[in-house]
């Protein structure tokens, strides 16, 4: 037996002594192969070419439903109906999808007065339609999370997409008045579906239990659970106020029991004021 092994797709596979030193076409991607003498593995005479790496970057339908992970760095919705996305997230799409970004008053009185308050800066676009849409947030990593009746709350720059059916609304952070220009906000999610975070590089889950609380940096904060109220916490010395500080003097402090998502990267949303 000689060995087929396929640089096109990674097939490998044992065929009869008789194909040895013979060129084949990949049972699998049809790659064109040449096949070594026994005991050594054939070659594919086209690696790096054009249809090599077709081969190996071509989109590939898993199956898993309305969100998908094509790359750890890409989303893929197959859409049939309506999803809210992050504006300027859309990176290609196929089908008949409508985007329209979201209206001034769409959610209520109630919801542009808190955007006034909390100065957020997303805003969602609503892609409607059927077809399948792509989206990406600076290459930063996407985890997708299934809410079964639950609530989470996620740094309003690290949402990158939710299902349309799931109730949100946008929170303040409680002692943020007047200590952070810009001001500090989050989105709580709730009900059930499907949302995208993105992180930069590796998430981390710390768990919150009522005798241990968790004190993180607000721009390394993404997310925590709905049950969680965090508070700022401030750490002011003499460095920080005349500007020697370490840049962690602001806190968040998360209480109860829960968990709070963190990233190894500081986003700066904000600067103390």
């Amino acid at each position: 037996m000689v060995l087929l092994s396929c640089d096109g797709c990674g097939l490998g596979r044992e065929i009869p002594d008789k194909f040895a030193n013979k060129s084949v076409n990949c049972p699998k991607c049809k790659t064109r192969v040449t096949i070594g003498a026994p005991g050594q593995p054939g070659k594919s005479n086209n690696r790096y070419s054009i249809s090599d790496f077709i081969n190996r970057t071509a989109q590939k339908d898993r199956g898993q439903g309305l969100f998908e992970l094509e790359s750890n760095r890409l989303l893929e919705i197959n859409l049939d109906g309506m999803v809210w996305t992050k504006m300027g997230s859309m990176v290609a799409y196929l089908g008949s999808i409508k985007f329209t970004r979201e209206g001034v008053l769409e959610h209520g009185v109630a919801k542009l007065l808190k955007r006034a308050v909390t100065g957020e800066g997303t805003t969602l676009t609503k892609a409607e339609g059927q077809g399948t849409l792509y989206l990406a947030d600076c290459g930063k990593k996407i985890s997708i999370l299934n809410l079964q009746g639950e609530s989470i709350c996620v740094n309003g720059n690290d949402l990158l997409a939710f299902e349309g059916d799931i109730e949100w609304d946008i929170k303040m952070i409680k002692k943020v008045s007047g200590m952070l220009a810009g001001g500090l906000f989050n989105v709580n999610l709730t009900g059930n579906g499907m949302i995208a975070i993105t992180t930069h590089y590796d998430p981390l889950t710390l768990a919150v239990a009522p005798n241990q609380p968790i004190i993180t940096d607000p721009n390394a904060t993404v997310a925590w659970s709905g049950s969680l109220t965090p508070e700022i916490k401030t750490d002011i010395s003499f460095k920080t106020l005349v500007g020697r500080g370490s840049g962690e003097s602001i806190q968040m402090k998360f209480a109860g029991q829960g968990f709070v998502v963190i990233q190894p990267c500081e986003e700066t949303y904000f600067q103390s004021s």
